[in-house]
């Protein structure tokens, strides 16, 4: 087991609207073996972002548990340098639009993480532009700065930050959405062919034909709350 999940919650409160709260997740509980790939599907406003940035503890969660297994840690309450070291090492995360960084290159972005775990930087460049290369960013664009690309163009160089270091669990918010289908069909196959076997992944989708295509169990929420979980393979939409 990768992640045991219990009773979580994420309550905002607005500022500007004299203390009001919203409830931005409530009572999520779930487990997450080694291998599985988990689709959390749910209409706009539903909290399948806000669960990934609990897991990944861009969010402090208000209440529950995040038990990761491999390191024995409680994410909810575990300090911020052990929290940095499980990015760096265990956890990948990449949200829905990507995290430029000015004056650097589309291949050092994907590089970065790759360097940070001590892979030799011509390694780590050569690794960066086979990802970049399988999900048909053109050569020309791996020096552009990720500022002027387009949108798909982004995501691409986004998901390949994400996958490129190889993490234990993966946590991926609507990373094909800005893509064509052609491309879109590149980044399943990457999903299925790059990662370890072995390695977690937690994944916003919108589209039923690709959460069949990657998944194995759907996790539904409405209203910030999970209303049910099912087979993939018998997944038909939010609305199904």
């Amino acid at each position: 087991m990768i992640l045991t999940v219990t009773d979580l919650a994420k309550t905002f409160e607005m500022h500007v609207l004299d203390g009001t709260r919203v409830v931005g997740l409530d009572g999520v509980t779930l487990q997450l073996a080694a291998g599985e790939f988990l689709a959390v599907v749910g209409k706009s406003g539903s909290g399948k972002s806000t669960l990934l940035k609990c897991l990944n503890r861009t969010y402090k969660p208000t209440a529950g548990t995040v038990r990761y297994h491999p390191a024995d840690v409680d994410l909810v309450r575990a300090d911020e340098r052990t929290i940095l070291e499980l990015r760096g090492d265990e956890i990948g995360y990449t949200s829905q639009f990507l995290d430029e960084i000015p004056r650097v290159s589309a291949v050092d972005v994907v590089a970065r993480p790759l360097r940070e775990q001590g892979v030799a930087p011509a390694r780590a460049t050569e690794r960066a532009e086979d990802l970049l290369d399988r999900l048909a960013l053109p050569q020309s664009l791996f020096d552009a700065y990720p500022a002027t690309l387009s949108g798909g163009e982004r995501q691409r160089v986004n998901l390949a930050q994400a996958l490129a270091s190889k993490p234990r669990l993966l946590l991926l918010d609507e990373p094909t959405s800005a893509l064509d289908p052609r491309t879109r069909e590149l980044a399943i196959d990457l999903l299925d062919t790059y990662l370890p076997p072995e390695t977690a992944v937690v994944g916003v989708f919108h589209d039923p034909d690709i959460v069949r295509a990657v998944a194995d169990r759907v996790l539904v929420l409405d209203d910030a709350r999970p209303v049910r979980t099912v087979d993939a393979a018998t997944y038909e939409g939010v609305d199904a």
